[in-house]
């Protein structure tokens, strides 16, 4: 049975950093895309970075603006677990975490949610101002 289980979260200050992992489980990841999604409460889910795979094989990132500069994504295969550590946090960064995991998606659908075949139950994010 295929997890992806979050872990990091927390109640962090604004400035401050948080790096967040999500641990994989049941099949082989290193081929797939994975990334994070976000949902604050009575927002839409929303694209914050993803780590994928091009047609030539070689690996590329991508961030939303509202994260860019300020979040890293990683991944390390040999432990089946993606990273994403989150500097100069902000309280509009405050939200629910997912992570995400799929065959590597075509680089226009990166972004998009339902490009992913699964899932974690996510973890909690606030940042207090």
């Amino acid at each position: 049975q295929v997890q992806l289980v979050e872990s990091g979260g927390g109640l962090v200050q604004a400035g401050g950093s948080l790096r967040l992992s999500c641990a994989t489980s049941g099949r082989t990841f290193s081929n797939y895309a994975m990334g994070w999604f976000r949902q604050a409460p009575g927002k839409e889910r929303d694209f914050v970075a993803a780590i994928n795979w091009s047609i030539s094989g070689s690996s590329y990132t991508t961030y939303s603006d509202s994260v860019k500069g300020r979040f890293t994504i990683s991944r390390d295969n040999a432990k089946n677990t993606v990273y994403l550590q989150m500097n100069s946090l902000k309280p509009e960064d405050t939200a629910v975490y997912y992570c995400v995991a799929g065959p590597p998606p075509p680089r226009p659908r990166v972004a998009i949610w339902n490009s992913y075949d699964y899932w974690g139950p996510g973890t909690q994010v606030t940042v207090s101002s």
